[in-house]
């Protein structure tokens, strides 16, 4: 008497295969936002913030992107989430607020930009040797 053969190991695979694709249904609108998003962000910070005067990139694992505005003393003044945005919102709101684009990373800024964004506050007289 002959016993059947095992099936091949492929067809165990494809089964499987097969019933996982039965019981999970991603929403695939929602994930080709996500990634629309992180491509858009991951643009930005790769190719447009090296050209921004007192623009700094910090990655932290896990986080949402966003943009973090500090003061004169480093307090945190605004924080902006940028997950939402395309890399030209993302680059029309970064020179709304002030910081000033160069042509190249290594162009020089000029010195009234030096310290942009920063801007004195509403009365109070600029003054350089703060």
């Amino acid at each position: 008497m002959r016993l059947p053969l095992p099936p091949p190991p492929v067809l165990l695979l494809l089964a499987a295969l097969t019933a996982a694709t039965t019981t999970f249904r991603p929403d695939w609108n929602r994930l080709h936002g996500l990634a629309r998003a992180r491509v858009e962000v991951k643009a930005f910070v790769t190719q447009d913030i090296p050209l921004y005067h007192n623009l700094e990139m910090k990655h932290l694992p896990g986080a949402d992107p966003e943009l973090v505005l500090l003061g004169h003393r480093h307090e945190e003044l605004e924080r902006i989430p940028l997950s939402d945005m395309t890399r030209e919102e993302i680059n029309a709101l970064v020179q709304e607020l002030g910081f000033y684009r160069k042509a190249s990373p290594d162009e020089p800024v000029p010195p009234e930009y030096l310290r942009a964004p920063a801007r004195p506050a509403e009365g109070d007289p600029d003054r350089g040797d703060l």
